[in-house]
């Protein structure tokens, strides 16, 4: 899927004119590209970043690498194809100017060779100069999440493009383990680059779009009950 990134029926929150205060909080990017996955990382793990790009004048596209086919949720027939759709109405409320969504295997994009999956992002990325990635072990420890991110460096090398990671911090992932019993990679606040206080309120509207995904899954609200309205980056390049 290329271009328009969905119609679907979620009301997109009224665009918001560019604010030069963000700007100045957010580090300095021309365009970014979101690479992920699966079809909801951009809006469970990224959305809040993104939306953050966005509201500060800055275009955000998005590059992801599966269909999300062989998530234990919503599992059912043609469940690809209803995460494509769910993926392009989440889109539309980000904010996210177009997408690019893969079909590589869900759960084994390890098979797949890393200079493939670079030369993806690199057509993707375009004139990008800032790539937007989960966290080396992919926050959630899913294999997935890191291939994406190694894509994503391995391409950065060719654009002579910054990588920068959204991340957990310790406190709120050993938080979300002690309450839930989910454990998710976090780091020490001196390894965490950038702390940004962020909006959520589009971010929280895209995520009804994953239905397929949200339904019997209180986690990623339950993180961001925890997280409150801070986000942190790390700079991987």
């Amino acid at each position: 899927m290329s271009g328009d990134p969905g119609k679907a029926g979620v009301a997109t929150p009224p665009a918001t004119p560019a604010d030069p205060a963000l700007s100045r909080r957010l580090p300095r990017a021309g365009r970014v590209l979101a690479v992920c996955a699966h079809p909801d990382d951009e809006t469970f793990g990224l959305g809040a970043l993104i939306t953050a790009f966005v509201d500060a004048g800055v275009p955000v596209e998005l590059l992801c690498l599966t269909l999300g086919e062989a998530s234990t949720l919503g599992a059912g027939r043609d469940l690809g194809a209803r995460r494509g759709r769910e993926l392009g109405c989440a889109a539309r409320v980000l904010g996210i100017g177009r997408v690019t969504l893969g079909d590589h295997p869900d759960g084994h994009l390890a098979t797949v060779p890393l200079a493939t999956l670079a030369d993806e992002v690199l057509a993707a990325a375009r004139d990008a100069d800032t790539l937007l990635v989960f966290d080396h072990g992919g926050v959630t420890g899913h294999p997935d999440h890191q291939r994406a991110t190694d894509a994503a460096l391995a391409a950065a090398e060719r654009l002579d493009a910054r990588v920068l990671a959204w991340a957990l911090s310790r406190a709120v992932a050993d938080r979300l383990d002690e309450e839930t019993g989910v454990q998710l990679v976090g780091r020490e606040d001196p390894s965490l680059t950038h702390r940004l206080t962020v909006d959520r309120t589009r971010q929280l509207a895209a995520m009804s779009c994953h239905v397929s995904q949200l339904d019997d899954n209180p986690v990623p609200r339950h993180r961001i009950r925890i997280q409150g309205p801070v986000e942190h980056l790390r700079t991987l390049r």
